[in-house]
């Protein structure tokens, strides 16, 4: 059953950070030069919202587990590169978390370690410190719903008082494993017919969310 809001259980690339872009031009650049050539919209298809481990499966499956480790630690290289060349909060975070009075936290497929650096040059670390979780802390990572479930866990609320704000397909199949609510940001790279579905509110503008929120929870008050 669900119940009012009592905690707001942020993504990290693409709801936070504007680091999706970057992300995708990497893997497409990466994927010409080591032999498996792949769009954008294929890069978004496979890889966006799914944990490293996960991605490197899917390399090693085409390429082979060496060729998927080289791989990975150049993207790791050429991501830190790009981020520190410039990224930003993703356009109206900043004015969707000052209005937001509700609990929140981060559950993002990213390391910890990658999260501190682009939280820490979009000045949202602090802001989210000690609410933090990876994937790498639970056995699977999305569309499983360990991640989310675990932050759920560790913030003592219960799952059907969650709700999630993701930007990818997998993120979305996540919050609905986990019984709690999604709502799907589709003002980035990602089309807003992969996020549609059961139990999702899909929005474009991150400036509405806390009206956003605040309907969903009157509508369960009601």
């Amino acid at each position: 059953m669900i119940k009012p809001i009592e905690l707001v259980i942020f993504d990290c690339d693409g709801v936070l950070v504007d680091s999706e872009k970057i992300a995708v031009r990497v893997q497409v650049e990466l994927g010409a030069e080591f032999g498996w050539p792949l769009t954008e919209q294929e890069v978004m298809e496979r890889f966006i919202g799914c944990s490293g481990p996960t991605i490197c499966a899917q390399i090693a499956e085409r390429l082979g587990e060496e060729t998927a480790a080289r791989w990975w630690e150049r993207f790791t290289v050429r991501h830190v590169e790009e981020v520190d060349a410039g990224i930003e909060p993703v356009d109206g975070l900043p004015e969707a978390l000052a209005a937001l009075s509700l609990p929140s936290c981060v559950a993002s497929s990213g390391a910890h370690e990658k999260m501190r650096h682009t939280l820490g040059l979009t000045g949202l670390y602090q802001h989210f410190e000690g609410r933090i979780f990876s994937a790498s802390e639970v056995p699977r990572g999305k569309p499983a719903p360990d991640l989310f479930l675990h932050a759920a866990a560790r913030m003592g609320v219960d799952p059907a008082a969650c709700v999630v704000v993701e930007d990818s397909r997998y993120g979305v199949q996540a919050a609905r494993a986990a019984g709690m609510r999604a709502f799907g940001y589709a003002g980035g790279l990602t089309p807003a017919e992969w996020l549609t579905g059961p139990g999702t509110v899909v929005f474009e503008d991150m400036r509405e969310l806390p009206k956003l929120l605040a309907a969903a929870d009157a509508q369960v008050t009601a």
